[in-house]
């Protein structure tokens, strides 16, 4: 940052976001959007929510519309903010994400078009062409350079979990750096959450293969509050609760361990998810200062979330209750 930004210059967006909360998708909500008679009456529920009425409920239809609200959402912020850069964090999975389906596209011989996301730190168009060029230098570094590598690898191995995974771990990388620029030890922590959630996720899956530690190790990621050094020892016999004990994460490894015993996945990833929101909830007692702002972004992003889930179940005809087991606990 050019100047250190205090607590107080974030006074009066703190107090717009108290009062921008009482609008966010709570549970009750919820349930009447999944008791609701049709999609029609559930998709209603959201004008309360500052959404507009839909006058078609459809996957195209919603995914435009959750679209266009993360748009205003960083529009908004990052004009109110005293540090618009400080948002970035939450920009930046959306230039990985497109990075990600440009590259398997482009192996494919598929228009990606469908599949990108417009808000992002860069501009689809300007990634698309920096593709389509191999002319790299509008892009940060650090994805310009995973861009390159991930695309070579793909091409030799046509393997996109290994490109993927080089993009995965740029993208925490920069996720990183770009919280510690910021100066906000909070935001820092949220993405040690993030990589700490990525990579109990890495060993639920590896140790569901039957993989041994050498494979672990080149799945998880540097950065998280649980060392990657530890978490590899869950390969060689150390009991997950043991590596997570009296983390946020302890819940989601006791539900690991019944996942990795052939129990369910969904519970698991919600309960890691549950972990991260869990830390960000933490903004709502703090009065002011960047916090605030970034529990509101992390609140909207899991509405977002909800929101596909709960339409996309009920376009599906799927029974209430299995929609809500996979519903993540709420902001509010």
């Amino acid at each position: 940052m050019s100047k250190r930004i205090k607590d107080t210059d974030y006074l009066h967006l703190s107090t717009r976001i108290r009062a921008m909360e009482n609008s966010l998708l709570e549970r009750e909500r919820m349930d009447r959007m999944l008791e609701a008679g049709t999609v029609e009456e559930a998709a209603k529920v959201l004008t309360e929510c500052g959404y507009p009425e839909l006058q078609a409920v459809n996957v195209d239809t919603v995914d435009a519309m959750l679209a266009q609200a993360r748009e205003e959402l960083f529009g908004t912020l990052n004009d109110l903010a005293p540090n618009g850069e400080i948002l970035d964090v939450f920009k930046v999975k959306y230039d990985y994400h497109n990075a990600k389906a440009m590259l398997k596209c482009e192996a494919l011989g598929l228009d990606p078009e469908r599949l990108l996301v417009d808000t992002g730190r860069v501009a689809p168009e300007t990634l698309a062409e920096a593709v389509k060029r191999s002319e790299f230098t509008d892009l940060p570094k650090v994805m310009a350079d995973a861009i390159v590598e991930a695309r070579a690898v793909l091409g030799e191995t046509r393997d996109p979990q290994r490109s993927d995974m080089i993009l995965d771990q740029a993208y925490f990388q920069e996720m990183e750096q770009l919280a510690k620029d910021s100066g906000s030890q909070f935001l820092l922590g949220y993405v040690q959450m993030l990589v700490d959630a990525a990579n109990l996720r890495s060993v639920v899956r590896v140790l569901r293969m039957g993989r041994d530690s050498d494979f672990l190790t080149t799945v998880l990621f540097p950065g998280g509050t649980i060392p990657a050094a530890t978490v590899v020892k869950a390969a060689d016999g150390e009991p997950l609760e043991s590596i997570y004990f009296s983390s946020l994460f302890e819940e989601a490894a006791a539900a690991g361990v019944q996942a990795i015993q052939g129990g369910s996945l969904t519970a698991f990833e919600k309960a890691c998810d549950n972990a991260v929101n869990a830390y960000m909830q933490k903004a709502k007692y703090i009065p002011f200062g960047e916090q605030p702002m970034l529990g509101y972004v992390s609140a909207k992003d899991n509405e977002f979330t909800a929101i596909r889930i709960i339409l996309t179940g009920r376009l599906a005809d799927l029974p209430a209750d299995v929609i809500r087991e996979r519903l993540r606990n709420a902001y509010v």
